[in-house]
């Protein structure tokens, strides 16, 4: 059973109003479409189910045919909209510094978001990714996930600033030149992972904070509001669990290391959630391998890799078991029922481009 308890902040959805005002089209009727209300985003602080987030992306997209949705919403925020998160990145002393913090309070943000910062001699490589949601499609949720840290490390480390690589393992667009406009041109789909990279010297830079008196106070209220939001031992594993399987690491005794805790505690926690260690592994491992064959069109051999296997062999004969077919026959009837399915809408007429500011 897939969990449905994940919620974010309308926050997530901030200028959604305004951006399908601004195409002359009525944003009430694909709220309606995943049960949502314009009243709902009024207050940036009410939470909405995650799932009705990422569907709402999509099917906004996909029935304009403006592929790059989620670019233009994030064009239309600043680190302000992070709220009082915001106060405590512009006080840290480095945007280094800032990332680890933005990592400390990313749940109160996304729950379903995870992020890892990984440095690589003169590079840094910030990794992003979702927790699955019943197979729902992430692309457009996924690209506004990295473009907000985009504009993150813009607004941190000032105009001048390049990415080095800008990654996502989805598919490209039919139209890049959006897409380019906003990330660069160092802009790479059907990659390993979905994230940014930095080079080191960038992020390490000194900054000059904003000092205030405000900043202790928004640090009062973000720990207090974390452990507030704290979720079950089976939320946490659902996150160790993406984390560690493209090492190879995933285990039981890995997971419980992580939680300080020894094995049986872990086992004992998961019975009393209704779940087993290996249950849990097998159901991230099958939203994650449909986003994949979906989504992306890397080959077999390395799906497998970002799944945690040893071999292509040992994932065909997991796929097989999980789904009564192999990846061939799945993606064969998969692409079959996508061409079945009835069209969203009338497309319409590509609206311009907007214009990114880098001040």
């Amino acid at each position: 059973m897939h969990s449905v308890g994940r919620l974010v902040r309308s926050a997530s959805l901030a200028g959604y109003i305004e951006l399908m005002e601004s195409l002359g089209l009525n944003a009430g009727t694909f709220l309606r479409k995943v049960g949502l209300s314009a009243r709902l985003l009024k207050d940036p602080a009410v939470l909405i189910p995650s799932h009705a987030m990422r569907e709402l992306l999509e099917v906004t997209a996909n029935a304009t045919g403006v592929e790059d949705l989620a670019l233009r919403l994030a064009a239309r925020r600043t680190l302000s909209s992070l709220g009082p998160i915001s106060v405590v990145l512009k006080e840290e002393d480095s945007p280094r510094l800032a990332l680890d913090a933005l990592c400390r309070y990313l749940k109160l943000i996304s729950p379903s978001l995870i992020m890892q910062i990984e440095e690589i001699g003169r590079t840094v490589v910030i990794r992003e990714d979702l927790l699955p949601s019943q197979g729902r499609p992430t692309r457009q949720a996924m690209e506004l996930a990295i473009a907000m840290m985009f504009r993150i490390l813009s607004e941190l480390i000032g105009p001048q600033w390049r990415a080095q690589q800008v990654c996502f393992t989805h598919r490209p667009p039919a139209e890049m030149s959006a897409h380019r406009a906003f990330f660069g041109r160092n802009l790479a789909f059907g990659q390993p992972f979905n994230g940014i990279v930095c080079a080191a010297a960038d992020l390490h830079k000194p900054r000059t904070p904003d000092k205030s008196g405000a900043t202790q106070l928004a640090r009062d209220y973000l720990e207090a509001a974390l452990v507030r939001r704290s979720g079950g031992i089976r939320e946490t594993c659902r996150e160790l669990i993406m984390a560690l399987l493209p090492g190879g690491r995933c285990t039981a005794q890995e997971v419980a290391r992580h939680l300080r805790i020894d094995r049986r505690t872990l086992h004992r926690h998961l019975t009393g959630e209704g779940m087993s260690f290996s249950l849990l592994l097998d159901e991230v491992r099958a939203d994650l391998v449909k986003r994949h064959l979906q989504e992306s069109d890397l080959p077999v051999g390395e799906i497998a890799g970002l799944l945690g296997f040893s071999n292509q062999s040992s994932f065909s004969h997991w796929f097989r078991a999980a789904f009564g077919c192999s990846v061939t026959q799945w993606r064969r009837q998969a692409a079959n029922q996508s061409a079945e399915a009835p069209a969203a809408g009338p497309k319409r007429r590509r609206p311009p481009a907007p214009v990114v500011s880098r001040k």
